[in-house]
């Protein structure tokens, strides 16, 4: 902590939680229990392969029944987006968690981890599930396995993801103790864990439109299961409840909502008020996660799409914020609302129709990161823990822009292979437009990365005490060195967090040119981590205003005195205090680049994935009309592709 200036002998603390690794013994046992559940799922996979265990084709037989669908992919199905609820109610419960309370003791000694690990090997049993099912080919996309063992390829995506992401958690203990403790949720390993669970969906969209091809032919249906256990038989008032129509869509609907879920978790630092990185990725993560999810949602399912899906994410986000905030009285995330770039989609979709699906996205994208952005601008002054400003505005739309539009690309690409169409996905120039859009995401992101810190800026700050010790808090006055430093901020704020109560996080407010005053009183005691921090453009930096001594690391004491001028530090340095210093930097860019060659590898399978499922499906049957596409056609009229 030699940047925040000289600091006094490292203090006697309490025992702190490790900020190097997992402990042995906890390694251990996590890892013993993950054996015994593949084993398990081995077994049962096996079993039933060989016909010695009944459970899964009893548990398929009335999945079947329910849904209308073959069991192989209704049963997956259903146990993965169960199983994704719950990985995503623990993920958001663990940011809770450390943005209150800090470091785990250990993995086994945070509760949201178990709702995290078990939603993500319910996602991996899914998908072995899927796999082991069918006791025939289960459509053309099928991949084979063994002479007479074929599985569909969205069984084969969801092990896939779900194996990316649980790798995470052994390349993180890994991660941790080359380099430290990084709380934060975009560290490289913890991406993977994100990306793995966010893009099951795609392998349960896949899994659906396999199942729809296949219930459809009667090799299928006359090889479906007609009876099961009756400890696992639904109600028949249950299963009348939707037409089979109307159930197939609420499905894909709930999955392309759960699309715009899992690509909005990237944002959810954002949403807490706690973000490490410029406020400039709000506004473009936001405009990347609508542009993909709701254009692929608008060309599967067809009119309204685009709106259900983003109320199907206010739903879900808005249980989860009231459970993890006011009802487990944590901090409370936010979110931001999608409904505008919904409209605007169906608007878009009304006009030039989704029959082009690369146009259509195209003119979407560009209308949800412009439009779109303005409108989030305004919800983000009502409900957001940090309002983007006014000034934010034109950089943020001009980034978000292009990256929207290639999210549109993207999403034409999905949408294109769940509906089928082979020149929409299977074809080197959809190949070149995805690859292209990727490059211009790659890009925009690199751009808002790069940050640095105001050379020679510094700060004098005067504190008031409000409360006396041990449980101290203070008002604190800021002339900030030169006064420049401060305008047109995008953020320039209090914080305190990580104290074992709920986050604070306030503007500051102006009182005179270079001077601010903190609105509410700042703890400086115990483990609570106090400072300010501001944001202007690629300046990203804190000054400390209280931080506890912490063996584990082991770092100094930064006390409160009553006055007292230090420089600007790094914000990483402040917020993510554990990580550790004089790593070369060949290790650091080694590291990353696996990490990203993995993400590039699962990217590149899931895309291969689609693409089969395009040129497969679409050999045995057309493409569904849209609404600029009527049944009566010709074939040749749905393969234009602009």
């Amino acid at each position: 902590m030699a940047c925040v200036g000289c600091l006094p002998t490292l203090a006697v603390a309490a025992s702190a939680p490790p900020a190097g690794g997992t402990e042995l013994g906890q390694a251990i046992a996590a890892t013993a229990a993950a054996a015994v559940v593949i084993t398990g799922l081995l077994v049962l996979g096996l079993g039933h392969r060989s016909g010695r265990i009944r459970l899964l084709g009893a548990a398929a037989a009335e999945s079947a029944r329910v849904s209308g669908l073959p069991g192989w992919a209704a049963l997956p199905a259903g146990i993965a987006g169960v199983s994704l609820l719950g990985a995503v109610f623990g993920l958001y419960w663990d940011i809770s968690l450390h943005i209150d309370n800090g470091r785990d003791p250990g993995p086994l000694a945070n509760p949201a981890h178990y709702f995290i690990l078990a939603g993500l090997f319910g996602i991996l049993a899914a998908g072995w599930i899927a796999v082991v099912l069918p006791t025939r080919r289960p459509g053309p996309a099928a991949i084979r396995i063994a002479r007479d063992w074929h599985a569909p390829i969205g069984g084969v995506l969801l092990m896939a993801c779900a194996s990316f992401a649980m790798l995470g958690f052994p390349l993180d203990d890994v991660w941790h103790r080359l380099f430290g403790q990084d709380v934060t949720l975009w560290g490289p390993t913890h991406l993977m864990m994100l990306t793995g669970a966010a893009l099951t969906l795609v392998g349960i969209l896949c899994l659906l439109v396999e199942g729809r091809l296949a219930a459809r032919s009667d090799e299928s249906a006359s090889a479906a299961p007609v009876s099961s256990h009756p400890l696992l038989r639904v109600p028949d008032v249950a299963v009348r409840l939707l037409s089979p129509l109307r159930a197939r869509k609420v499905r894909l609907v709930a999955a392309c909502g759960g699309v715009l879920v899992g690509l909005s978790i990237y944002q959810a630092e954002f949403d807490f008020g706690v973000p490490q990185y410029r406020l400039l990725f709000h506004p473009v993560l936001i405009a990347l996660a609508a542009s993909i999810a709701l254009v692929a949602a608008r060309i599967v399912v067809g009119r309204g799409a685009a709106l259900w899906a983003a109320l199907f994410f206010i739903a879900v986000r808005g249980i989860l914020t009231l459970l993890v905030g006011p009802a487990f009285g944590e901090s409370t995330a936010h979110f931001p609302l999608y409904i505008a770039e919904a409209l605007l989609v169906e608007g878009v979709a009304l006009r030039i129709g989704p029959a082009r699906p690369y146009r259509f996205g195209v003119v979407a994208g560009a209308l949800v990161g412009s439009v779109g952005v303005v409108a989030e601008w305004a919800w983000s002054q009502a409900w957001m823990p940090i309002a983007w400003p006014a000034h934010l505005l034109p950089e943020a739309v001009a980034v978000a822009l292009p990256v929207a539009v290639a999210g549109g690309v993207i999403g034409a690409f999905f949408g294109g292979a769940l509906r089928l169409r082979a020149d929409a996905a299977a074809t080197p120039r959809a190949w070149a437009a995805v690859g292209a859009s990727v490059l211009v995401i790659g890009a925009a992101f690199g751009y808002g990365l790069h940050t640095t810190v105001p050379a020679g800026a510094r700060a004098q700050v005067t504190v008031t005490d409000v409360r006396p010790s041990p449980r101290r808090e203070v008002q604190a006055s800021v002339r900030f060195i030169p006064p420049s430093v401060a305008r047109q901020a995008d953020w320039l704020e209090e914080i305190a967090w990580q104290g074992h109560g709920k986050l604070l996080v306030r503007r500051l407010r102006r009182v005179a040119d270079g001077v601010y005053t903190t609105v509410a009183p700042i703890p400086v005691y115990g483990s609570w981590k106090s400072g300010i921090r501001l944001q202007r453009g690629p300046w990203l930096a804190s000054i400390p205003v209280y931080l506890p001594a912490d063996t584990a690391i082991p770092a100094a004491e930064v006390p409160a005195p009553p006055r007292f001028e230090r420089a600007f530090a790094a914000d990483r340095l402040i917020l993510q205090r554990e990580r550790k210093h004089g790593v070369p930097a060949w290790l650091w860019d080694t590291a990353d680049a696996v990490v990203l060659c993995l993400l590039i590898g699962l990217l590149l399978l899931l895309a291969w994935g689609l693409a089969r499922l395009a040129r497969c499906g679409s050999s045995v049957e057309q493409p569904e009309p849209t609404e600029q596409t009527p049944a009566r056609a010709p074939a040749r009229a749905l393969s234009r592709v602009a």
